[in-house]
């Protein structure tokens, strides 16, 4: 089957429009980083993505994909080569096959972080600049050398970026599209972009569930009320509780270190890994005054799925425990309450071996002498592989680090390779006859995108700074650096 994948995928690579299609993409880098710098620039923390995601809708207009628009949950779509409208729903299985490229817009980062995204040569620093700025530009290049190369697949390519996959988002953009029938019903495969880097591949989901623990009591004064039982820390104390059961918890060895911002571990790894964390604290009013409440969120993670329920299992024990040991001995009108709130749920999931998304990349990548690495991770892609849909979470080229602080960074020294990467995955996907009767549109068409002057991108976002951007400074041949 392999060797049938790497056939198609070297009749594919060999056509004409798809030439034109992979030329555009190693030519236009600064076109790329520049739509990447001023996605980077607009703030889209958690619920609040609703100016990004006009920015994004306004580029897939501009690139001439079909039926923008924005859904119930705030994501915004665009169809390449759109099918006829859907009258009668009995008739959704007769619709054309969807391929979904996806990239989430939303950041961990507060409302009020400072963004001031920088540009020096080919390195971009801002907060999100990697994870998902780099996932969101490659989006907007792959439609960009479709469209340029009057490429016809066969089926229907969507073009996603949606909202909430980070934090406590809980993949809510993800989630919606899959609980709509039209969609479900005729997703044929998946592609996530997610950071950078062009070998690796999540074929496994991560499963997570997410808790907020609150203690509650009387509170008081720090001295006269001394002996009455403090949430902070009996907090504390569950957190102590928790930790002293790390060890037994988790039964592997420490994951291999991040590669190119990329968010997983190495796939090879075949023991059960299982881990917890606290993310945020909160409590109190003043120094000296016994806090009335203390609220705590934990972050609890496993590759199996019976482990992650033992490991909630010892969550609760933990918080009761505590508060049962704070209460000993106080009256009734000052003991402690607790509360456990569950404020996330990620499914896991893993892609079958021989699924056709697989076997596609597998032969894309010996095509681009590339060495696919698969990983284990939480993205986008946990909902459609527990559904059983195909999918996939890849890097979207280039390089990356800094990942979730303020001094992220990506820089785009031989991103093509990654540009690459997608493109013909998505076209062996769509099984695309990508010689149409179209000719590759004229040079120029899409130029208006390629060159915007400097006051132009300037006035655009006036928060960011460019910092000498010499073409000389790109590759002129990425894949030889590999």
């Amino acid at each position: 089957m392999i060797t049938s994948a790497f056939s198609q995928v070297g009749q594919i690579a060999s056509q004409r429009s798809v030439h034109a299609a992979l030329a555009w993409l190693h030519l236009h880098e600064q076109q790329i980083m520049r739509w990447q710098l001023e996605c980077v620039a607009i703030p889209a923390p958690p619920f609040a993505e609703s100016a990004r995601a006009a920015w994004i809708a306004a580029r897939f207009e501009a690139l001439g994909l079909a039926d923008v628009h924005q859904d119930e949950a705030g994501n915004v779509l665009g169809v390449l080569n759109p099918a006829p409208p859907i009258a009668d729903p009995a008739a959704l299985p007769g619709q054309p096959p969807v391929i979904l490229l996806s990239a989430h817009m939303d950041t961990v980062f507060p409302g009020h972080t400072p963004l001031d995204p920088v540009l020096t040569g080919t390195r971009l620093r801002a907060p999100g600049a990697c994870d998902n700025g780099a996932g969101l530009a490659a989006l907007f290049a792959v439609a960009a050398a479709l469209r340029h190369a009057a490429i016809a697949p066969r089926c229907r390519i969507v073009f996603l970026g949606n909202v909430g996959e980070e934090g406590e988002g809980d993949l809510r953009g993800i989630r919606h599209i899959y609980a709509q029938p039209h969609w479900r019903a005729n997703i044929a495969a998946h592609l996530v972009l997610d950071g950078a880097g062009q070998t690796i591949a999540v074929t496994e989901a991560l499963g997570s569930r997410r808790f907020e623990v609150l203690v509650t009591g009387a509170g008081g004064h720090s001295w006269t009320d001394a002996a009455r039982p403090n949430p902070i820390v009996a907090l504390s104390e569950a957190i102590t509780r928790l930790r002293s059961k790390q060890t037994s918890l988790s039964s592997s060895a420490e994951p291999a270190a991040k590669t190119n911002g990329h968010k997983g571990r190495d796939h090879a790894r075949p023991k059960t890994r299982t881990t917890w964390s606290i993310g945020t604290i909160e409590g109190g009013s003043s120094v000296n005054a016994i806090p009335a409440t203390a609220t705590g969120r934990f972050d609890l993670r496993s590759t199996d799925a019976a482990e992650l329920l033992h490991l909630e299992v010892e969550l609760h024990r933990a918080v009761e425990d505590a508060v049962i040991a704070a209460n000993r001995g106080c009256p009734a009108e000052h003991t402690l309450r607790f509360s456990i709130r569950n404020i996330g749920d990620r499914p896991a999931g893993a892609l079958p071996e021989d699924a056709r998304i697989l076997l596609l990349l597998r032969a894309v990548d010996r095509h681009l002498g590339l060495r696919t690495e698969l990983r284990t991770a939480s993205t986008d892609a946990n909902i459609p592989l527990a559904l059983g849909v195909e999918a996939i979470s890849l890097g979207a080229g280039g390089a990356g680090g800094g990942i979730h602080t303020t001094a992220e960074w990506f820089d785009g020294r031989g991103r093509d390779v990654g540009l690459r990467r997608i493109l013909l995955l998505v076209l062996a996907l769509a099984n695309c006859d990508a010689d149409s009767p179209h000719e590759p549109d004229e040079p120029g068409h899409l130029d208006h995108l390629d060159e915007p002057d400097e006051d132009q991108l300037s006035n655009h976002n006036p928060g960011h700074a460019v910092e000498n951007t010499p073409t000389d400074s790109l590759p002129q041949d990425p894949a030889a650096e590999l």
